[in-house]
């Protein structure tokens, strides 16, 4: 049995801002929220959001101007980083390149006071519980991209902390390797309990490892839900862009009738649930994976002129010209005879479109 337990606790933000002196607007304005116990929790955003500088408040490398920050329910605003039980995984790794991977994954745990016997027991136990069991003499220049990282993320989990933080920790990985890497830091995250606050601007990578999402946007949270929440139904233009790629169109809604909107896309007339929009102008947020590719002349369907259509593989990416505008379509049909300048229909299936409110982007 792994010496290596879980202590984890919750992070809550109560209206929590932070401005850096000299600065004209706030890195994080007035943002609350809550990361449950044993949960993985991602900010997610563009550069600049106020997703790092939230992770850092937590970590307490950065102080809140205002608001609480609570640690498993103990308000830790005032205290500085060495007082809180939280561990840090950062972009670059951070592993001392003169020490062997097993001094580097012992280090922490020396300066905690830790027995010699413990260290030693923890250090193979966080070693083992990343698959490099067989490392530990190893200088870090003597392992790989991923490798490294699982170190980082050993020398964080030995330390049994209430909350593990992660800092883009896979942006500097290839492609493949990501994948990889980001499934082992969640597999580590599910077989411990551990709760553990994660910063990314890729998306994909959001969805894949996330119980919840919570989307920043100029420093203030443009909406928070479980991955399919967020895909399925976004809140707006913004959300329904950055989380997986998504076409914006213009609509009306002429009528709402108990909770259903009657929508008007151009010659298409649509059933959709209203989302609390009033009858008026209005965008179809609609996924590219999820529009019917119909013969031109199809009833309530919407006429389209294929403009550029690329094999990728797994699927077709077809840009067609409508006369609501471009639209991004993908055929899931590797062998469908289309090609540039074939007209054709675009339909739209129950789950496709989700209404949002107009000019929110």
């Amino acid at each position: 049995m792994s010496v290596i337990g879980s202590n984890a606790a919750s992070v809550e933000f109560i209206d929590v801002t932070k401005v850096y002196p000299n600065a004209k607007v706030a890195a994080v304005d007035n943002v609350s929220l809550h990361v449950e116990t044993g949960k993985l929790v991602t900010l997610l955003g563009p550069s600049g959001c106020g997703k790092t500088t939230t992770l850092r408040m937590i970590a307490g490398l950065e102080m809140a101007t205002s608001g609480k920050i609570l640690i498993g329910g103990q308000d830790v605003t005032s205290l500085p980083a060495t007082d809180r039980d939280v561990s840090m995984v950062f972009q670059s790794y951070a592993l001392f390149p003169h020490m062997s991977v097993r001094e580097n994954v012992e280090y922490g745990l020396k300066f905690s006071g830790f027995p010699k016997k413990e260290i030693n027991e923890r250090a193979m136990a966080g070693l083992d519980l990343v698959g490099l069991q067989d490392f530990g003499a190893r200088l870090p220049s003597q392992l790989s991209g991923g490798q490294q990282q699982r170190v980082a993320v050993a020398r964080a989990l030995v330390l049994e902390p209430q909350v593990l933080l992660f800092d883009e920790p896979l942006s500097n990985l290839d492609a493949k390797l990501r994948r990889q890497v980001r499934e082992d830091i969640r597999d580590i995250q599910t077989k411990l309990g551990l709760t553990v606050v994660y910063v990314t601007h890729d998306q994909e990578e959001a969805l894949a490892v996330s119980d919840r999402i919570i989307v920043m946007r100029n420093a203030v949270i443009a909406q928070e839900g479980t991955p399919r929440d967020l895909y399925d139904a976004p809140a707006s233009a913004f959300v329904a862009d950055f989380i997986g790629e998504a076409n914006l169109l213009d609509c009306t809604i002429s009528r709402v009738d108990n909770g259903t909107a009657t929508v008007a896309l151009g010659p298409v007339n649509l059933k959709l649930p209203a989302r609390n929009l009033p009858p008026g102008p209005a965008q179809l947020a609609i996924r590219p994976g999820r529009l019917a590719f119909e013969n031109a002349g199809t009833p309530n369907t919407l006429a389209a002129r294929l403009t550029k259509v690329t094999y990728v593989g797994r699927h077709l990416e077809c840009l067609a010209e409508t006369e609501v505008g471009q639209v991004f379509a993908i055929c899931t049909d590797v062998n469908a005879p289309f090609k540039s300048g074939d007209n054709i229909a675009l339909g739209f299936p129950d789950r496709a479109p989700v209404l949002i409110p107009a000019q929110s982007i």
